[in-house]
């Protein structure tokens, strides 16, 4: 068998050149796809601000993404939206998904070393497929809670209270078993207990499968991100510190108690705050 010699004057085997190459390779795509993703996002977020928001009835504002603009339709405005939230949702969530990517392509490398670029795309779009439906019905549910807050000025003064709720509630759902399910599912290895056929189909059933369990376990914190402001980087950064946290950290379950107990803390906080307001 050929060896090739390191300027350290080691002997290596071509297969684990090779590796080594992919790997460079993999965590290069990785890099690029991520900086580009973080870049539109503030470009995104940077525009949005601009245009300012529009005061409600209790004292706060409303941001402009869910508004539609003079000589938008309804279906651009959604299309717009959608394309922001894939973008955002790449940038978020793909630090905690290059590792599970990484771990496929280790399970199923042996099998498909032809096809493993495009059988690693194929898991990852079909994470962010998942990813993308959740945005609709945050689009969808965004809009109707809009409209309401226009119409009904009691409704649009009661925002800042529910806004605590929701935090409060996203806090509690950390301890649950639901939380803890979704969580271990998250940082399992791909293929763990079974072995992954090297196939399209197969790779998209994963991305799919892996993308449900992510986009549940990461619910809680993402309803804390659209309650607050989805256009606000600061939350949008501490978010996907903790997401990325709860899914690499060695005790993830730990840091996920942890973060509800914060997040509990913070949600009485503003109800409480609200309350003396009033």
């Amino acid at each position: 068998m050929s060896v090739i010699w390191t300027t350290e004057g080691r002997e290596v085997s071509p297969r684990i050149v090779a590796e080594r190459a992919s790997r460079r390779a993999f965590l290069a795509v990785s890099a690029l796809l991520f900086a580009a993703s973080v870049a539109a996002t503030i470009v995104w977020c940077t525009s949005m601000s601009a245009m300012g928001e529009l005061p409600m009835p209790g004292g706060w504002t409303m941001s402009m993404v869910w508004m539609r603009m003079p000589g938008q339709t309804w279906p651009g405005v959604a299309a717009a939206f959608l394309r922001m939230w894939v973008v955002m949702m790449v940038a978020m969530m793909l630090p905690s998904l290059v590792p599970t990517l990484w771990r496929y392509r280790q399970a199923v490398g042996r099998t498909a070393e032809t096809r493993l670029a495009r059988l690693t795309a194929l898991v990852g779009v079909g994470y962010f497929f998942v990813w993308t439906v959740f945005g609709v019905a945050a689009f969808a549910l965004g809009i109707a809670l809009t409209l309401a807050e226009m119409q009904l000025p009691s409704l649009a003064r009661a925002v800042p209270i529910a806004v605590g709720v929701v935090v409060l509630i996203a806090g509690a759902l950390q301890f649950t078993d639901w939380k803890a399910h979704h969580l271990a599912c998250c940082r399992e290895a791909p293929g763990r207990g079974c072995p992954l056929r090297a196939d399209a189909g197969a790779a998209w059933r994963l991305g799919l499968r892996i993308g449900l369990h992510c986009s549940c376990c990461s619910a809680t914190l993402t309803a804390i991100l659209l309650v607050i402001g989805i256009m606000d980087m600061r939350a949008m950064i501490v978010v996907t510190a903790a997401i990325t946290v709860e899914r690499l950290a060695p005790s993830g379950e730990r840091v996920a108690r942890a973060l509800g107990a914060v997040v509990v803390v913070a949600g009485l906080f503003l109800i409480a705050r609200e309350a003396w307001l009033v």
